[in-house]
């Protein structure tokens, strides 16, 4: 499969999420505060290559592809996550996605989405200032998931984009790693290929 019908189908993928995620979201009323950036502050934030070839192909169609490897390259094994940026200085968990568009599975699955427990209950994955500052919304939640709301799982998002190319999408690592990976992989398949979809004088 092409790199171009690779990034056509993740992003599809992504697509169903998004509307998945947004029912759930205006069923149960649960939202990310205004500004909030404290999952993105976590160093440890783990993702797979495939999850982040949408971005690496658009910054190889907007011929960033190199110097963003360039500045992968020179950040340390646990650092933030290359796209977050704060917004301040003393509080560093108020901040943005740098290209919220092309962010990958994890940060769309992660507060709207659920695994099972040891009983195979389907049980809400949300942060912590979630359930701290809306928590009869997370109670009402898990109480609509037990009694068979659709909640999108995090095992069933995975499998699906596994199957869309399966070494890319089963190699779990931090997330600048699998950006790293990407661009690694777009910049290799394009190294003796034309530029995609006719537009060489992009980049």
């Amino acid at each position: 499969m092409s790199i171009e019908r690779k990034v056509r189908a993740v992003l599809n993928l992504f697509e169903q999420l998004d509307l998945e995620i947004s029912e759930f979201q205006n069923k149960t009323h649960l939202h990310c505060l205004t500004g909030c950036g404290n999952c993105c502050t976590n160093p440890s934030i783990e993702a797979s290559p495939l999850e982040m070839l949408p971005l690496a192909f658009h910054l190889f169609l907007i011929g960033q592809a190199e110097s963003t490897l360039a500045e992968l390259k020179t950040k340390e094994k646990n650092s933030l996550c290359h796209l977050y940026s704060s917004l301040n200085v003393i509080d560093n968990t108020l901040g943005r996605c740098n290209n919220y568009k092309y962010r990958g599975l994890i940060c769309r699955l992660f507060g709207y989405a659920a695994t099972r427990d040891k009983y195979g209950k389907q049980r809400l994955v949300t942060c912590k200032i979630i359930k701290e500052n809306q928590i009869e919304g997370v109670k009402n939640a898990n109480e609509a998931i037990a009694n068979g709301l659709y909640v999108p799982m995090f095992t069933d998002y995975y499998m699906q984009l596994s199957q869309i190319d399966f070494k890319l999408g089963n190699i779990i690592t931090h997330i600048n790693q699998a950006l790293k990976l990407a661009i690694e992989e777009v910049l290799q398949y394009y190294a003796y290929r034309p530029f995609p979809g006719g537009l060489e004088n992009i980049a």
